[in-house]
């Protein structure tokens, strides 16, 4: 069964080793193919905008997915995942899925998981500042 996207106009996507861009008007896809890897550009994480430990992993995630070799980006994978463990442990069950779903093949699935564990830093990142400055805090939330 074919994949169907839409791109809206200008948009990006990678499909395996290719990068697609779209003209000024909408257009569909059909993409036929077995285990391809196909990247929207909201989905899509560069050196320059992976700027936290969390994007950082996902960024690895990413390049693996992508890769022809995806064991190739392994000993970069394994020493961010052992950085942010060690500033973050409630970071654990974000990576022990995105781990889980890299030994079965799954990457596209593991990308999924390392976008989670990008929310839950965000997560974190927010508190943090809501407990340096309160009164900024409760300004945000009555916004």
């Amino acid at each position: 069964m074919a994949l169907k996207v839409e791109l809206k106009p200008n948009e990006r996507i990678i499909i395996g080793a290719c990068v697609i861009t779209n003209s000024d008007q909408r257009a569909r896809l059909l993409i036929d193919g077995d285990r391809i890897p196909i990247l929207r550009e909201k989905d899509i994480l560069t050196p320059d905008t992976a700027d936290t430990p969390a994007k950082l992993v996902y960024l690895a995630v990413q390049l693996m997915y992508l890769s022809p070799d995806p064991m190739a980006h392994h000993p970069t994978y394994f020493s961010l995942v052992r950085d942010i463990i060690s500033t973050m442990p409630s970071a654990w069950p974000f990576i022990e899925g995105i781990n889980n779903h890299i030994l079965n093949g799954d990457l596209y699935h593991a990308l999924k998981e390392a976008k989670k564990l990008i929310g839950h830093e965000e997560q974190l990142l927010e508190s943090a500042r809501s407990l340096q400055d309160p009164e900024a805090a409760a300004g945000r939330k009555s916004a």
